[in-house]
């Protein structure tokens, strides 16, 4: 079913999802809207201002010499002009268009900021692209490369850069003033690139000596201040808001709200910091970059508290540090996170070239501000952000208000509150296993249906995979499938998602999950490690299914039940999502795997229900099936194994084994 969200059923179905206070607190918000219609007011008189949250001495010293070169590479690209967004490529970056998307060649409308229609691709174009580069975070990759080489060109694009866009989008008019993530981020940009051009004969004359920037930099905050996300909207965006005012009041702490903003910012980011985030330290939204997005954004927070000296409540500094741990657990041995929920390539603060690892770069914080674990894995790469943030942030053993918190004495396998079971094997089987709930708040707005769904990858390579997200707005068909059941590695009945879809970012129904087993010993050293979970999409039946991992046998078991249903029997749809890399010879109910990896050609044997049949899909677009997106705006045809047939709840029918055996060398 295509959904219109911006049609008037879109609308009542996303406030049934909303309570009375977030009722109450949205009403405000439109009056509020219609009050600031009128001419904005001009910030107040700002006198003798000066920029202090400035790096120590020596903090570039620290920088990796191939960090620094990938970085100064992707600033030579962007001087020329060269840039990419979500799957774009861009040539026109030495003077943009800050209104145009490039995908569609259309222009936002001008006007009063809250009645852009931003969410009507025909209208506005593909707002993700006409938003991301007014992230700013590519300015400050040039001002990093400024601050590493002193080649006052980086500083001078950005200053170029800077006005005008601050000419083009005046407060409260346009596309760029509509939501708050984007203006929470942009902030925090604004407050690195002025540390990091510190040098710059010309910082000052920029930033706190030129009004257009003080009035920018004040109706920012106060935007924020105004018109939080609320209620059930309350997941990354409100911490993007939170950290973008938090870090802006502190650093550009000169005007007479300063103090008011920084003090409502810092409450915002540690009440919402902890809601966000399970005990455990997942992320509440079971969206695995989105964690990387929250984390990230905590540590630019907390970096800007320790460089203005203010206090931070101790709660956010362990929230980071369960974060962090829990990153450390879950990755697999190439240091890649499992690919869960919704993915938009979004990033709190960017200062480093292409090539970088985001996970390894976050991990390397991590040992630097929290210290390592002796089972973290070992970080490989090196990235220019860690030392950056690390100069300016107290390593957490030395903060005296820090409480005294355990942390886990050998790597978690199991996260109980997220659902989340990852399972371990010889020759580096890593597979996730998910049982946790459907997603975050009450419209879930990033999670996919994916109930019992299983990921699982051999020395990084996705074998079975999780095909992405690939899109949000204006391509509703592929929104569809990208988060649908048929698009995960997990069973269909009666040719219906799990959950129920309301929208976009907006689910109405949610199917209820609950982990019955979850033995996640390692079992490289030998043994069997298991799990069982079964969830209530599909009412009355219930869809229970057992995950096996055997180390001698190198072999993952896969059994799959439609229990308790009454009634006629069910039609049945068993989807197996095969990573890109990975070739496929189905013959009957088995699939021969192979690939190569590190010159290496590496094999499994995949063998089907045979009471199901058995279809080989790539690349199909009329329905979409057979597809894997490596990030936001990019997709690449992949192999998807589908088994139909029907379950009436007795064996065999009601029960489907799959075993995939993963082949050593020499074996036939």
């Amino acid at each position: 079913m295509t959904v219109n969200s911006g049609s008037p059923a879109w609308y009542l179905r996303r406030l049934s999802r909303m309570g009375p206070r977030e009722v109450g607190g949205r009403v405000g918000d439109a009056v509020r809207r219609r009050r600031w219609r009128s001419e904005p007011p001009d910030c107040p008189s700002v006198t003798g201002a000066r920029f202090t949250a400035v790096l120590p001495a020596g903090t570039f010293a620290a920088i990796p010499p191939d960090a620094a070169k990938r970085l100064i590479a992707e600033a030579d690209r962007l001087m020329y002009g060269h840039a990419e967004f979500f799957g774009v490529v861009r040539d026109d970056l030495t003077d943009p268009d800050w209104w145009c998307d490039p995908k569609t060649g259309r222009r936002a409308p001008w006007g009063y900021a809250f009645d852009v229609p931003y969410r009507n691709e025909d209208a506005v174009g593909d707002i993700k692209q006409i938003w991301e580069p007014s992230r700013h975070q590519y300015l400050t990759q040039l001002a990093a490369a400024y601050a590493i080489t002193g080649d006052e060109r980086y500083a001078e694009r950005v200053a170029e850069h800077l006005r005008s866009w601050w000419t083009a989008n005046p407060p409260l008019h346009g596309v760029h003033w509509i939501s708050g993530i984007e203006l929470g981020i942009r902030l925090l940009s604004w407050v690195w690139i002025r540390r990091l051009l510190d040098g710059w004969p010309g910082a000052a004359g920029l930033f706190e000596g030129n009004p257009v920037a003080l009035n920018q930099i004040w109706h920012h905050q106060r935007w924020l201040a105004a018109f939080p996300s609320r209620g059930s909207s309350a997941n990354n965006h409100v911490i993007a808001e939170a950290a973008g005012q938090f870090a802006a009041s502190c650093a550009f702490g000169w005007f007479p709200s300063s103090a008011r903003w920084r003090t409502g910012a810092l409450r915002s980011l540690e009440r919402h910091l902890r809601s966000n985030t399970f005990p455990s330290g997942l992320n509440r939204e079971l969206a695995t970059e989105y964690h990387g997005l929250v984390l990230e954004l905590g540590l630019a927070a907390v970096a800007e508290a320790d460089a203005a000296d203010v206090p931070v409540p101790a709660t956010i500094r362990l929230v980071l540090l369960r974060m962090t741990d829990a990153l450390a657990a879950v990755v697999d041995n190439r240091l890649r996170p499992p690919r869960q929920g919704d993915a938009d390539d979004g990033h709190g603060l960017v200062v480093d070239g292409a090539g970088t690892d985001r996970w390894a770069s976050l991990l390397a914080t991590g040992d630097a501000v929290f210290g390592r674990l002796a089972w973290w894995p070992t970080v490989t790469g090196t990235d220019v952000r860690t030392p950056l943030l690390a100069a300016l942030i107290r390593p957490y053993a030395n903060k005296g208000t820090a409480p005294a918190v355990a942390r886990p004495a050998s790597r978690p396998g199991h996260f109980a509150d997220a659902g989340m079971t990852i399972l371990r094997g010889p020759a580096e089987i890593w597979c996730r296993c998910d049982g946790g709930p459907h997603g975050f708040l009450s419209i879930a707005a990033h999670a996919h249906a994916d109930a019992l769904s299983v990921e699982v990858r051999h020395d990084g390579v996705d074998v079975l995979a999780d095909p992405g997200t690939f899109c949000y707005h204006g391509q509703p068909e592929w929104r569809q499938y990208f988060r649908s059941t048929l698009g995960h590695n997990t069973l269909q009945l009666d040719d219906s998602d799990q959950s129920v879809s309301g929208g976009p970012f907006l689910w109405t129904r949610q199917a209820r999950s609950r982990v019955l087993v979850a033995d996640a010993s390692d079992a490289s050293d030998g043994g069997t490690a298991r799990w069982c979970a079964e969830h209530d999409g599909y009412q009355p039946s219930v869809h229970r299914r057992r995950v096996e991992l055997t180390a001698a046998s190198q072999e993952l078991r896969i059994v799959d039940e439609v229990r308790g249903q009454h009634g006629p029997r069910r039609a049945v749809r068993l989807a197996f999502h095969l990573g890109p890399a990975i070739a496929a010879d189905l013959a009957d109910n088995r699939a021969v795997l192979t690939w190569t990896r590190d010159g290496e050609d590496r094999s499994a044997v995949l063998d089907l229900p045979g009471q199901l049949s058995w279809r080989s899909h790539r690349g199909e677009t009329d329905p979409p099936l057979g597809w894997y997106s490596p990030g936001f705006g990019r997709k690449e045809s992949a192999t998807t194994l589908v088994g139909t047939g029907f379950a009436d709840g007795t064996a065999p029918l009601g029960e489907f084994t799959t075993v995939l055996r993963f082949r050593g060398p020499g074996d036939e």
